[in-house]
C-alpha cells in the first residue's frame, strides 16, 4: 500500500495510508445523511450518533452501496445506525473530508457527501442499536459538537435553510 504524507487542517503532516487512486489522486467518497426535525415552527434538530471505534458524535455515513443512488445509500446508513426514517434529498447539500482510521491502523482520507434526511420516525429496532448512542441537539449544539468544522458548517447551512 502506498504511503505519503498530506498537510492537515492545521498545517500538520500526518501519514496516510492511501486510500486514493493512485492514478487520479482522488479520495474516497462515503455517503452521509444528516436527520433532522423541526421543533416547532422555528427550531431544527439534529440527530448526532456515535462512532463504532472512537465513540465521537459524528452523522450517520458509509461506502457507496452498488446499484444505489449516492442518496439511498445514505438513508440505509441512517437507518442502520441510528434507526431514523423518512424523506432524504436527492441532492447533497455539501461535503466535508476526514481521516477514516482502518481496521489495519492506517488512515485514509474520505470525502464524505451530506443529504439532508426529514426523519419522520425511529423505530425501536436496528441493525446497530447495541453499538451506537444516539441524540438529538439544536443544530447549533450540534454544530459544535462535530469536530469537523466542515460539517459544522453544513449543519448550520441546513438549519438556516429549513426555517426561512
Amino acid at each position: 500500500m502506498l504511503k505519503f504524507l498530506i498537510c492537515g487542517p492545521f498545517g500538520v503532516e500526518l501519514r496516510v495510508m492511501s486510500g486514493l487512486s493512485r492514478a487520479t489522486g482522488r479520495r474516497r467518497v462515503q455517503y452521509a445523511a444528516l436527520p433532522y426535525r423541526l421543533n416547532g415552527k422555528t427550531r431544527t434538530e439534529v440527530m448526532l450518533v456515535t462512532s463504532r471505534e472512537t465513540q465521537r458524535w459524528i452523522i450517520p455515513k458509509g461506502w457507496p452501496q452498488k446499484g444505489k443512488a449516492p442518496h439511498d445509500s445514505a438513508a440505509r446508513e441512517a437507518f442502520e445506525e441510528a434507526g431514523v426514517v423518512g424523506a432524504v434529498g436527492k441532492r447533497s447539500v455539501g461535503s466535508f473530508p476526514y481521516q477514516k482510521r482502518l481496521k489495519n491502523g492506517g488512515v485514509t482520507v474520505c470525502e464524505v457527501h451530506v443529504f439532508p434526511l426529514r426523519v419522520r420516525r425511529q423505530r425501536k429496532q436496528w441493525p446497530e442499536k447495541e453499538q451506537r448512542e444516539v441524540k438529538w441537539l439544536s443544530a447549533k449544539e450540534a454544530a459544535e459538537t462535530v469536530k469537523e468544522p466542515m460539517l459544522g458548517e453544513i449543519i448550520r447551512r441546513l438549519a438556516h435553510k429549513t426555517v426561512d
